[in-house]
This record gives C-alpha cells, structure tokens and sequence, in this order.
C-alpha cells in the first residue's frame, strides 16, 4: 500500500547516514524560514492571530516566536507556520508548486522543542517532511493547483511526517499519522486572489493539523490507509489522475531539499521570472523611468492567473500584481519589503508604469510550466528602442540557487531589524552546528 510504502522510508530515515550536502541544505531551509518569519511577526495578520489564540497559548516549551514566550506544540505550530508565510518570502518548490518550509519547519521545529529533541533529529525530521510532501505534491499537480493551495494541503503531509519522525513514530503509527493528515488536508486559492489574511493560515493550519495528526497517532489513533490513492481518496478528490509513481520516484535516493528556490523578491513567485528580466534590462541599459514607453511581459499562463492584478489598492493585492512589481522593479532597482510599504504603493511614477505593463501568455513559455518558470520581457523606449530578455528560470531556482552568502545576507536583511544583529548572528550560528546539538534551542 502506497501509504505505507511511504512511512517505511520515514521510518528508515531516522537511521540513515545523511550526506552532508543534504543536512547543509536542512541548515539553509530553517535559516530561510526564520528569514521570513521575523518580519511576519510584526503584520497585523499575526498580531491577530496571536491575540485569538490568547487563551490557547497556555504552558509549553515550544517558542512563539513574535510573543516573546513559549506555549504548546500545536499552538506554535499553528502561529509560527501561519507567521513565515505572510511576507512571501518563505521557500518555494518549484516543480511542485509548494512551499515546504512555512508548515514542516514550523511543526518540526515545536515539536522539538516540546520534547527536547537534539539538533540531529530537528534537521532529520526537516528532511523527511520536505521529501515526502514535496513528492505527495509531484504527484497531483499541476491538475491540483487549479483550487487548491498546495502548501495548505499538501503541507500537511510535511507537517505530519516531520513531527513523527520526532516522536520517533514506529511504521504503523507513522502510516496512521499520514492517513489522519489527509483528512485535515486544506486551502482553497480564493484566499489570495482577493485581499485576505487566510493564505497564510494555509500554512498555520496545515502545520498545526499535520502535528495533530502525528501526536494522535503516537497514542494509537488509527487513520484510513488508502486515502491517497483510494477510489474516494486525496489523489481522487484533490487531484485529477494523480501519478502517485512520483510519490516514490528517487525516494531516500535522491533529495528535494537539495533543490529549493530560495525567495529574492518578497512577492508572488510567479512573478520572479519577470522581475528579474526587467532588472537585467534596468541595468544592462542604465533605464531610467522617464525613458520606459511601454513594457511588454510574456510568461506563462498561471502566472497572469495568479499575479494579474492591473490596479491593486493594498499591500497584499500588489505582491500578486504583475505590473506593479514590474514596475517597482524598474523604477527602484529592487522588489523587498520597502516595495509594499504606503509610500511605494502611491508612488505615482511606479502606478504611471504599471498601466503601460502589458502582460501576454507565452504559448512556448506556458508549455515549459512548471518546469520553469520564465518570462520575456520586452521594453519600448520613448525615443523608439525595443530592448528584450528572456530570463529562462528566477534567480534562487535550482539553477540559479543563492549562495551561502547571498541567503545569509538575506536572514540578515529580514531578521536584523526585528531582532537586533546581536541576536540574528547568534541564531545563524546556533543554526550552523544545530546537528551537533544535543538539544533544540533556537530561542530569543
């Protein structure tokens, strides 16, 4: 059965020599999810979320980061998850339409502190959740992505696998913990095509359903093992015709960890392609805004589905709007967090801009999806130049991976101003020896 076909491998990975090169990438997965968590700790959505769940932030181990102090498992899962995912900046992978990092971090990370697990565990537990759910999520889309978020549902697979790898949950109970994660499995796109603080509950929920359906399952709770590919399972409901031969292709072989994008933009990720094309232009040609006429953005299909908003009015609408990034891009050298602020959004020369950013479907482009995610970008100046790039992939894909240096830079950049360089240098360093720890800090 495939279900627990999968729960063997969770369960062998425990005991494995992991190769460096994947720990390393673990080590690069949490640093970049506490990069994108910081700043989400100061969003209104959080403040909300965290004054919500008041009365459910009882005594615990695991931090609630943003909170200043510690709470139960399913609590921090649910906060942190929901908080790294709110300045679109977390981790992307690509060829899944995913974001692993918000739910299985978060989940692996409380429930290690909760239960004092070591560094080794954390990272192993990390590893485990980001290769199983990212082949859960091989396996559905893209039929799946049509209306359902995959880091909200797939996420929770991630959550599940990573919390039981450490409660060290035997086959069965592991198996029984993937079955009960099915059940709880949500998120529907409409939460971020309008403006809403639900997307990032997706990945709240999915953290907190995903540890619930582990610590169930440590005491016996039993869930239906063929709800992936049962006539009326996940795959049937959820994902058109699902080749669940890719829930096992190259696993315990070959890792996905290895090869996530790593966010440079701290907007949608289908509109990166796009964004780096127009800097390359900006730059290459020494554009200045006056001498932009028109711009002209080809790219794939579901990148205008998702990021097509021609006139967003908050902050929320303009990291889903094409033409603004666009915009930003060229008339600021740079889409960070500065670019959603009040001042940015009523920028007259970015808004003049974004009305002349044409967006197109890239038929040869559209094909390459999800594969790739490229965009051509092509600008008609006002004295009658057209200047073009084709950027085939984002930079931060697997192609074009950030370096060390390059992310570190980045924690720094997000987490600096909301903690203090003091203490950002202090986690970055606790992060770079974590499998040496004999127990999980990570604290603030």
């Amino acid at each position: 059965m495939l279900l627990q076909r999968i729960a063997d491998y969770a369960v062998s990975e425990r005991t494995t020599m992991l190769p460096d090169g994947v720990v390393h990438h673990a080590k690069r997965a949490l640093l970049d999810w506490f990069a994108a968590l910081f700043p989400g700790t100061r969003e209104a959505a959080a403040a909300i979320l965290r004054e919500g769940l008041a009365d459910e932030l009882g005594p615990g181990e695991a931090e609630i980061y943003g909170l200043g102090r510690r709470g139960p498992l399913r609590a921090a899962a649910l906060v942190n998850g929901a908080t790294a995912h709110i300045v679109e900046f977390d981790d992307i992978f690509r060829d899944g339409l995913y974001h692993p990092g918000c739910p299985t971090v978060a989940a692996a990370l409380a429930a290690a502190q909760a239960k004092g697990a070591s560094g080794e565990r954390l990272l192993r537990a990390i590893v485990v959740g980001y290769e199983i759910s990212t082949r859960i999520a091989l396996s559905v889309v893209p039929a799946h992505y049509r209306y359902w978020h995959t880091t909200g549902t797939v996420g929770t697979f991630g959550a599940a696998a990573a919390v039981g790898t450490v409660l060290g949950l035997d086959r069965a109970q592991m198996a029984h913990a993937l079955a009960t994660a099915a059940m709880m499995a949500a998120g529907l796109q409409q939460a971020f095509r309008s403006d809403a603080m639900s997307k990032p509950l997706h990945a709240g929920h999915a953290a907190e359903a995903g540890a619930l359906a582990a610590m169930l399952a440590a005491k016996g709770f039993t869930g239906a093992l063929d709800v992936l590919d049962g006539e009326a399972g996940f795959g049937a409901a959820l994902g058109g015709a699902p080749d669940w031969s890719k829930a096992m292709d190259g696993l315990g072989r070959r890792y996905n960890i290895t090869a996530m994008t790593s966010k440079n933009h701290g907007c949608c990720g289908h509109a990166f392609a796009a964004i780096d094309a127009a800097l390359a232009l900006r730059d290459r040609h020494r554009l200045a805004p006056d001498r932009i006429g028109r711009v002209r953005v080809g790219t794939y299909r579901t990148a205008i589905e998702m990021a097509g908003n021609a006139e967003p009015r908050t902050a929320f609408e303009a990291k889903f709007s094409l033409p603004y990034v666009v915009a930003t891009a060229l008339v600021h050298g740079s889409v960070r967090l500065d670019a959603f602020g009040p001042e940015r959004l009523a920028d007259p020369t970015v808004r003049d801009l974004a009305r002349r950013v044409v967006l197109e479907v890239d038929p040869g482009l559209d094909a390459q999806f999800p594969k790739r995610r490229a965009a051509l970008v092509e600008i008609e100046t006002t004295d009658g130049e057209r200047l073009r790039h084709l950027q085939p992939t984002r930079k931060g894909d697997p192609e074009a991976l950030l370096s060390d240096a390059e992310l570190e830079a980045k924690f720094f950049e997000l987490a600096s101003p909301v903690v203090g360089r003091v203490a950002a240098q202090a986690l970055r360093d606790e992060i770079a020896l974590l499998d040496r720890a004999p127990r999980v800090g990570l604290r603030l």
